[in-house]
């Protein structure tokens, strides 16, 4: 009996477990709570799609905001509501009909979205500063600098840097071995909670995602201050109140859309790093949920309330709407 039990774990640890998929259990500890949570996370996900669309028609139907401070507002509204359904619809699939199971390469395609989202994100957010800073630092040369061919180059470059960030960590997740259940207890897929299934040594995996977290979010964090220090240097340095307060105002829907994605973003990687054993899991993974749907939600809010711009340019799409409806 002895050597039959042996031989059984022997060959569940040498059997490969990736063919049976993934279990995405929800949020652990409130599963009798998912209806109710599915509410308001429902809520936010279709108010980020209605307010992102809108933003981006907006945008593409108005000439004067062919601009590049408007593009890449598009571009960022773009990222957001790829980011939340990247998410929000296998979530609440899970929370209403208990859909938890994914394949291992649909867990795998939900990672690699996910991260590389997050990262294109991020570097949008570092080409409106840039935009930002061109804007007050060098107003002059605005048109000259910021042209179609360089805005081209930033989308590709934005592109590029995230694809080129994210594409290892699916090698870095296949090369594993796994031979337990794979269970994964989160609402969606990301690559620790992958690399954690596995029986293999998994310490080049927590390196990896490290160093591409300094490298992309963290290198984008230092170069945002940086443009932003020069900006109020700038600012303060202008001889007019008006000019002052002008300017701060066209920064100030920018520096409210940073706080709103990198705030929710720190806050959750720094109670999961150093609150791991104060805070219950439940909150890490509502916290990752809120992260990926409160700031698409509440940005098209933002720039919509305070930038004069885009609120009458919405005005005149659906006045011009109404009237071709008669």
């Amino acid at each position: 009996m002895a050597l039959l039990s042996a031989n059984s774990t022997a060959a569940a640890n040498n059997s490969d477990t990736r063919m049976a998929g993934c279990l995405l259990i929800g949020i652990p500890g409130l599963e009798h709570l998912h209806v109710w949570l599915s509410i308001p996370f429902c809520t936010m996900y279709v108010a980020a799609l209605a307010g992102n669309g809108i933003l981006i028609c907006v945008i593409l139907s108005q000439p004067r905001l062919h601009e590049p401070m408007y593009i890449f507002l598009s571009m960022l509204a773009s990222t957001d509501v790829l980011l939340s359904t990247s998410t929000m619809p296998k979530a609440l699939a899970n929370f209403w009909l208990g859909s938890s199971h994914i394949s291992f390469d649909g867990c795998l395609t939900q990672m690699f979205f996910i991260h590389f989202l997050s990262v294109a994100d991020s570097a949008v957010l570092l080409a409106m500063a840039f935009d930002r800073y061109v804007a007050v630092c060098s107003p002059l040369q605005y048109a000259t600098i910021l042209t179609s061919v360089v805005i081209g180059k930033i989308v590709a470059a934005t592109l590029t840097r995230s694809f080129i960030i994210m594409v290892p960590s699916i090698f870095l997740l296949k090369r594993l071995h796994y031979c337990r259940i794979n269970i994964i207890a989160h609402t969606f897929c990301e690559h620790m909670g992958i690399a954690q299934l596995s029986c293999s040594d998994i310490s080049f995996n927590v390196w990896y995602g490290l160093a591409a977290a300094l490298l992309s979010t963290g290198l984008d964090i230092i170069l945002i201050a940086v443009s932003y220090i020069h900006i109020l240097r700038a600012v303060f340095h202008l001889p007019s109140r008006d000019a002052r307060s002008k300017a701060l105002s066209t920064c100030s829907s920018h520096v409210c859309v940073i706080l709103l994605f990198y705030i929710p973003a720190l806050f959750s990687v720094f109670t999961y790093r150093f609150g791991g054993k104060r805070l219950p899991r439940y909150v890490h993974i509502l916290l990752a949920n809120l992260y990926v749907v409160i700031p698409p939600m509440l940005n098209p809010i933002v720039y919509g309330v305070r930038t004069k711009q885009i609120l009458e340019g919405a005005k005149q799409m659906f006045s011009s709407l109404a009237k071709k409806s008669k």
